[in-house]
C-alpha cells in the first residue's frame, strides 16, 4: 500500500532533496522569507574595502546558504550543535577530520568532531580544506591575505607560519585565488571562531592526490608548526550519492581506513569502493587529499591513534532523501596509544516489532519534534535524531499534529513507516508546520503558542465490513475507486461522531458522496498511541 495516501490529516509525500535540491517544503518556506537556510544571492558583504589589508581578507561565499549569515544565528547554530555533541574523548587532538556539506546535513557530525578538541588551547588551527574548483591544481595553495572574514567578524591568518611553510616545500605555494570559490574551507572557520577565538588560522586548498606529495607536504606542515599548539582540520565529505543503505556500507570501510592513519590503506580503500560498482557512488572521499596530508602530518607530531567519533549521512535528517545521499563522518588523530578505534561505528540493537513506547520515549520524541520545528524555522539547521533507545518500535507509521490555543494549525503523517521512528517524527514535525495545504506555513512567531501532539500508529489490517470498525480506538483508512482519505483514532471522539457519521465525513473528506461508504468502499483500521506536550501559558 502507497503511504502517499492523501488523509484527514494529510499524508503526503514530501520530496527532499541534497542540499543544492531543497523539497517543495523547504522551497515554500523559502519563498515566504522564513528562517531556512537562504538560496538567495551570497558574497553581499562590502566590497569597497578601504585598507591594503582589508583587500586582503577573504570575504564570506557561502554565508546564506550552508551556514546563516547573521552573527546571532552563527552563534546560536553552533552553540546548538556543539550543546548535542558527543563527548571528547581524554587525549589532546592532534588532527581531526570533519564534513563540510551545509550545516543543515553534516553540522552535527563536524560539530562532533570539533568538540573532541573543545577543551584544549590552541595557537593555529590549519583548516586543509578540498579543491572542488580545481583552482589549487597540482598544489596546496595556502591563503596569502591576512584573514577569513564570517558573520562572527574576521579569523586572522597566521601570515609567518604560510611562509614558513612555503619555504619548506616546492609543491606549497601562497594563492588566493584558489580560495576564492571553495566552501571546504570556509564552513569550517566559524567552529575555529566559537571554539578557539584568540587562534589563528591556516588555510590551505590541498589541489593534488598523489599520495607522495602530499605525504611531503605533510611532512613540511609538521616542521613549520614546530612545537606550536595546534590543531590540523581535514575538510572532506565521504560518499556521494548512493542510497543510505550503501553509503551506510561504503562508509564505514572508509572511516575504518581513514583511522588507521595509513594513507596507502585509505587509498586502496578508496579504489576498492569504485571497483565493487555501487549504484549511485562518484567518490569515496572528496576530501581524500586533505585527510593524506592531514595523516601524514598527525604522524610527524606523534600521532599514533585514530578513533571514529560518529557517522551520519544526509538521508539521516528531517531534510534528507535515503536514496540518494552524502556520508559525513568525524574522526580524531591522538597520541593515545596505538591502533585505531571504530567502536562508534557498531550496530546497535535494530527496533523491535514488539517494543512499546516508554515515558521516556514519548518526551524525547515531542522534545524533538519541537526542537526540529524551533531550529528549522529560527537558524535554518535541524537536529541530527540520536540518543534514542535503540529498541524503539519498528514498522509504525506517524502523524504530527501541531494546535494553536486548541484550534488545529497543521496534521500530516504516514501512514506506514519509512525511516525509524525518531527521524519520521522529526520530518512530519517540519511537514505539518509548512506542508499542510490547508493552512499558511507557521512561522517563528508562533512556536512558542503551537502545542505538538503525537500519534504514533500500529499496522494497518484490513476489515471486511465497517461494522468491525469501533469508534474512539480505530483510526480508519477508506478507499473507493482512486479516492481515499483517513482519520486518525482521536478525530471522531472529539468531534462526538458515532459510526455512521465518522464513514459519512470520511467519504466527504475523499471527495465522494456522504453515502459513498455504504457500497464498493474498503477500510482498514490502525490504532494509535496518542501523546501531547502539557505546555504552561
Amino acid at each position: 500500500m502507497s503511504d502517499s495516501t492523501r488523509t484527514g490529516c494529510v499524508s503526503r509525500g514530501l520530496a527532499l532533496g541534497h542540499w543544492s535540491r531543497p523539497g517543495r517544503a523547504v522551497r515554500r518556506a523559502s519563498r515566504l522569507g522564513l528562517g531556512v537556510v537562504a538560496l538567495a544571492a551570497v558574497g553581499c558583504w562590502a566590497t569597497s574595502l578601504g585598507t591594503a589589508q582589508e583587500k586582503t581578507i577573504r570575504e564570506p561565499v557561502m554565508a546564506g546558504q550552508f551556514y546563516p549569515a547573521e552573527a546571532a544565528a552563527v552563534r546560536a547554530a553552533l552553540d546548538g550543535y556543539l550543546a548535542d555533541a558527543l563527548p571528547p574523548r581524554p587525549d589532546r587532538p592532534i588532527a581531526l577530520v570533519v564534513p563540510h556539506a551545509g550545516w543543515i546535513y553534516s553540522g552535527q557530525i563536524a560539530a562532533d568532531g570539533f568538540a573532541q578538541a573543545a577543551g584544549h588551547a590552541y595557537d593555529v588551527v590549519v583548516l586543509l580544506g578540498t579543491n572542488h574548483t580545481g583552482a589549487a591544481s597540482g598544489r596546496a595553495a595556502v591563503h596569502d591575505g591576512d584573514g577569513f572574514r564570517t558573520p562572527l567578524g574576521v579569523a586572522p591568518i597566521d601570515r609567518d607560519l604560510a611562509v614558513s611553510l612555503a619555504s619548506l616545500e616546492s609543491r606549497v605555494v601562497l594563492d588566493r585565488s584558489a580560495h576564492a570559490r571553495e566552501h571546504s574551507v570556509e564552513v569550517q572557520v566559524p567552529l575555529v571562531q566559537r571554539l578557539f577565538p584568540s587562534a589563528r588560522i591556516l588555510p590551505i586548498v590541498v589541489g593534488t592526490d598523489e599520495p607522495a606529495v602530499c605525504a611531503r607536504v605533510g611532512r613540511a606542515l609538521a616542521r613549520a608548526l614546530g612545537t606550536r599548539r595546534a590543531l590540523i582540520v581535514a575538510s572532506s565529505d565521504l560518499s556521494h550519492y548512493p542510497a543510505a543503505k550503501e553509503a551506510a556500507a561504503v562508509d564505514r570501510r572508509t572511516l575504518e581506513a581513514i583511522a588507521s592513519l595509513d594513507p596507502e590503506r585509505l587509498r586502496a580503500a578508496s579504489r576498492a569502493e569504485m571497483e565493487r560498482g555501487v549504484a549511485g557512488l562518484d567518490t569515496v572521499a572528496c576530501g581524500e587529499a586533505p585527510i593524506m596530508v592531514a595523516m601524514a602530518a598527525a604522524s610527524a607530531l606523534g600521532a599514533t591513534r585514530g578513533a571514529v567519533i560518529s557517522y551520519a549521512n544526509s538521508g539521516d535528517v528531517a531534510i534528507g532523501e535515503a536514496g540518494r545521499v552524502v556520508g559525513y563522518g568525524a574522526v580524531v588523530f591522538t597520541t593515545g596509544g596505538k591502533g585505531t578505534d571504530t567502536s562508534s561505528l557498531a550496530a546497535a540493537p535494530g527496533p523491535s516489532a514488539d517494543a512499546a513506547l516508554t515515558a521516556d520515549d514519548r518526551t524525547a520524541l515531542l522534545t524533538l519534534a519541537r526542537r526540529s520545528l524551533e531550529r528549522y524555522l529560527t537558524l535554518g539547521t535541524l537536529p541530527l535524531p540520536r540518543g534514542f533507545r535503540s529498541r524503539m518500535p519498528a514498522d509504525r507509521g506517524v502523524f504530527v499534529t501541531l494546535k494553536k490555543k486548541g484550534v488545529l494549525r497543521g496534521c500530516i503523517g504516514r501512514l506506514e513507516a519509512e525511516s525509524p521512528l525518531p527521524l519520521l517524527v522529526s520530518r512530519m514535525a517540519l511537514e505539518s508546520a509548512l506542508g499542510d495545504p490547508r493552512f499558511p506555513h507557521v512561522t517563528a512567531a508562533e512556536l512558542d503558542a503551537l502545542e505538538i501532539e503525537i500519534s504514533v500508529l500500529t499496522p494497518l489490517r484490513r476489515v471486511p465490513q465497517p461494522m468491525g470498525i469501533v469508534i474512539g480506538r480505530d483510526g480508519v483508512l477508506m478507499r473507493k475507486g482512486n479516492a481515499s482519505a483517513v482519520f486518525l483514532p482521536q478525530v471522531a471522539r472529539e468531534e462526538g461522531w458515532d459510526l455512521e457519521e465518522t464513514l459519512g465525513h470520511l467519504s466527504a473528506k475523499a471527495g465522494l458522496d456522504a453515502d459513498a461508504w455504504r457500497a464498493g468502499a474498503s477500510f482498514w483500521t490502525f490504532q494509535a498511541d496518542v501523546f501531547r506536550e502539557r505546555r504552561s501559558r
